[in-house]
């Protein structure tokens, strides 16, 4: 074909555009805005064959292509190539063109074999014809040509099968292994309920939350506070002790509410 887009131009044609612009003016053998898609009977291809038969690049390959019948009675088209089929799926979705019902496009899957056996495939095709509600089951000189032209886009799923394997197999990616990491370390750290009493407050471990050079727990706070002179001895050793740790633990001094003290 021999034409090649210019520097940084991507041909990314929307449904529209596609029959439109494009499918239209080759069924009345016009010229197409560009002359990047070819004409190719892809049914005389298996879909990995097909990059190669065009110059485009970006993952998806167009191609004019004619749809014959099945049948010489009937209006099923014939899409069986070298090693497989192609096979319909979902419904057509009609394309619109300034309200106006343009065309249709159909979504078909590649089955490797022969059916109803067949293996799928990830090679999807997208197949696009003109708005015609009237097919002449048979033409005058009984051809088997039930479209002269439709629009196919081929791709490839972009999931690669190595990945597919992997995940079936349980092998982790690495991202599956850092959310583990992440959440075994979150496990790891010290959990504190969203609403508790001051009861669990006094008797959680602090220790793991931060470290050994601030206070371990509650009994080491006010151990060797004890006294005659009971709560009073014990209240002031315990604020002499929180003082002494208050740049360990929060790096601001310890306010107490003055409804605690009394």
């Amino acid at each position: 074909m021999g034409y090649e887009l210019p520097p940084g131009f991507r041909f990314h044609p929307t449904d529209e555009e596609l029959i439109v612009y494009y499918l239209r003016n080759q069924a009345m053998s016009q010229p197409c805005p560009s002359p990047i898609i070819p004409q190719l009977n892809i049914y005389k291809f298996d879909p990995w064959e097909l990059p190669e038969k065009s110059e485009l690049s970006e993952g998806e390959w167009y191609f004019f292509t004619p749809r014959d019948r099945k049948y010489p009675n009937g209006l099923r088209p014939n899409r069986a190539t070298t090693s497989g089929y192609w096979k319909a799926t979902g419904t057509d979705k009609a394309i619109y063109s300034r309200s106006r019902s343009v065309g249709v496009k159909k979504a078909l899957v590649f089955y490797q074999g022969r059916p109803p056996k067949g293996s799928k495939t990830d090679w999807i095709m997208h197949e696009y014809r003109l708005h015609n509600d009237t097919h002449s089951p048979l033409k005058a000189n009984k051809s088997m040509i039930l479209d002269e032209w439709v629009l196919c886009r081929i791709y490839q799923k972009r999931q690669s099968r190595r990945n597919t394997e992997d995940v079936a197999c349980g092998v982790e990616t690495p991202v599956q292994e850092e959310s583990a990491m992440e959440n075994e370390d979150y496990e790891k750290a010290t959990m504190f309920p969203r609403s508790c009493s001051l009861a669990h407050l006094l008797e959680a471990d602090y220790s793991q939350l931060f470290g050994d050079s601030a206070l371990g727990s509650i009994d080491d706070l006010f151990e060797g506070c004890g006294g005659d002179d009971g709560g009073t001895h014990i209240e002031d050793s315990a604020t002499i002790r929180i003082a002494g740790n208050h740049n360990v633990l929060f790096g601001n001094q310890i306010l107490v509410d003055p409804i605690f003290q009394h």
